[in-house]
């Protein structure tokens, strides 16, 4: 099946998006030269680059009488970048959130308060569709208003939340000063993402407000936030292979072995309106061959650490911000030991 997705995705892409046409010709390649799942190797990467210069349609592979949503990334990490959904992408991407949420154990039983973004950020929207069909009941209440949102947790029976890590924690402590104890409400999980976070944070998180911490993981390039997701052990990512095909690769771009860290490489194997082929996300990571203890097959991805792109060399040492942050909490929690002792 995936060989079949990617002979078709580089065919359309091929045939409707001239920048990839004239990659391909200047390799000597065409559709047909991908004969197996390895020959992938012979394709050329696309980088974010790619989409900030061909900005807004220029990477579109479907008219825009076929597209029905458009979306456009924060432009957190340089020029926001436009992408593009079908009717069709906007279903996959409603049944992968679903596959997502349920990774995470919830259920049509769950009320589940988004305060993820809406808007142009995809992770809004993508959590909400995910949520509906996988049955459950939503709240779109979207970020800020803390006090609401805190609120809203207690009177409407709130069972589980989506927001970013950093914000979730400003709530906890939010409600501290309101007198709300946390761990007395249904809340039972936590999906978090659309920023880098430490495990040390996760468990700080699950620890306070006495939740079940889930990563969730995606770019708007792909089809986010449901590229992946960790399942019940929460050490790793679960792929979703009927959207997009994980690579790691060396910074001599050479295929990195199963454990071995390097660059998450992805292809997308069933979008319509854009299509991305070994897009390089810059995230550093590595693949768990290993089947995961919750039962799901599907290969994983260790947790996002780190970027090759926001490195800091201070005085010959190379630091990442995730390193500082799982410095900070460190401290943090040796602090409130002592206060507490």
């Amino acid at each position: 099946m995936q060989l079949r997705r990617l002979k078709a995705v580089v065919s359309r892409a091929t045939t409707n998006v001239p920048l990839f046409r004239e990659r391909l010709e200047a390799r000597g390649l065409t559709p047909a030269s991908i004969e197996r799942l390895e020959d992938i190797a012979k394709l050329p990467f696309t980088v974010k680059a790619d989409l900030a210069r061909h900005l807004p349609l220029g990477l579109f592979a479907s008219p825009m009488g076929d597209v029905v949503r458009l979306h456009a990334s924060s432009g957190t990490t340089g020029k926001p970048i436009v992408v593009a959904y079908t009717r069709e992408d906007v279903e996959v991407w409603s049944e992968v959130m679903a596959r997502t949420f349920a990774a995470c154990g919830l259920h049509r039983a769950d009320v589940l308060q988004n305060a993820f973004g809406y808007g142009l950020f995809t992770g809004g929207l993508g959590a909400h569709y995910g949520a509906e069909t996988l049955g459950a009941t939503v709240i779109p209440i979207s970020g800020g208003n803390t006090d609401r949102q805190i609120m809203v947790m207690r009177d409407f029976g709130v069972t589980a939340l989506c927001a970013t890590p950093s914000y979730f924690l400003h709530v906890i402590e939010r409600a501290g000063e309101l007198g709300v104890d946390m761990k007395a409400l249904p809340l039972r999980v936590g999906v978090f993402g659309a920023e880098p976070w430490s495990d040390a944070m996760r468990v700080r998180i699950q620890a306070d407000a006495g939740i079940k911490a889930f990563d969730i993981y995606g770019l708007s390039e792909i089809i986010a936030p449901a590229s992946r997701a960790s399942a019940r052990r929460r050490t790793a990512c679960t792929s979703s292979r009927t959207t997009s095909t994980p690579r790691s690769s060396t910074r001599d771009r050479r295929a990195a072995a199963d454990g071995s860290e390097g660059e998450l490489v992805l292809t997308t194997l069933s979008k319509k309106a854009m299509p991305m082929i070994r897009y390089r996300t810059r995230d550093i990571t590595s693949i768990l061959p290993e089947r995961c203890s919750c039962g799901r097959t599907l290969r994983r991805i260790r947790r996002i650490g780190r970027r090759s792109d926001d490195m800091f060399i201070i005085r010959g040492v190379n630091v990442y911000p995730s390193q500082v942050e799982a410095a900070l909490l460190a401290v943090e929690a040796r602090c409130r030991t002592t206060r507490s002792s």
